[in-house]
């Protein structure tokens, strides 16, 4: 019993200094994964970790360090990345960050390579856009202190965010009735929107740039 609750404290220290971990990170100081994953269980239960999706934690020590530090939406942004691999953050979330949307996103949304998905924790609602894999770009990496960041540009994003809307965008109304904030998209931000809309290829989502104003 003792040399468990040595192994318990020397896993719980090392979880404490990770940004995300799963059993595998803390097997090497812990023992087998199955006594790990029953310490993970149980420290979860007492709120000391949380469950950030299947097989994937955080220490709340880490989380409440991240907000005295004042980059706890750094850190939940990095989390997004790490949820579902490989994806970057785009659409509804990042046209937010660049004030073309002034309604306050409910969820952090991004995009991916793998099917459409979901996941729900206490940092947040993280959704999933599947894309093919000739449209997964335009996305660059923000280093926002530890952590490294991928993020769509305001023109990637603003394709995404038509892109996933194309059906519904019949006609220049719909797309006046998103209410975008387009007053700092330059022309260069309109070239590498042309450029994406080129690839992707459809006359939909040409006709839907064209009614942008």
């Amino acid at each position: 019993m003792r040399n468990d609750g040595i192994r318990a404290k020397r896993i719980l220290d090392l979880a404490e200094t990770l940004p995300l971990f799963g059993a595998p990170n803390l097997a090497p100081i812990g023992g087998n994964k199955s006594y790990v994953n029953i310490v993970l269980s149980r420290f979860t239960k007492r709120g000391i970790m949380i469950r950030l999706r299947k097989n994937l934690y955080v220490a709340r020590s880490y989380l409440d360090k991240a907000d005295r530090k004042g980059v706890f939406s750094d850190y939940v942004e990095f989390v997004a990345n790490r949820l579902y691999s490989p994806s970057y953050l785009s659409l509804d979330y990042v046209l937010h960050e660049h004030n073309m949307l002034t309604e306050i996103p409910r969820n952090i949304t991004s995009v991916a390579l793998r099917k459409t998905d979901r996941f729900s924790n206490e940092l947040g609602n993280f959704i999933y856009h599947k894309v093919k894999e000739e449209l997964f770009l335009g996305f660059t990496v923000a280093k926002k202190g530890d952590f490294s960041i991928l993020m769509a540009t305001r023109a990637k994003a603003l394709f995404d965010f038509l892109y996933f809307r194309k059906r519904l965008l019949v006609d220049e109304k719909a797309v006046d009735e998103l209410r975008l904030n387009l007053d700092g998209f330059g022309k260069r931000d309109f070239g590498e929107l042309k450029s994406y809309v080129d690839r992707e290829g459809s006359r939909r989502m040409q006709e839907v740039v064209g009614w942008l104003k």
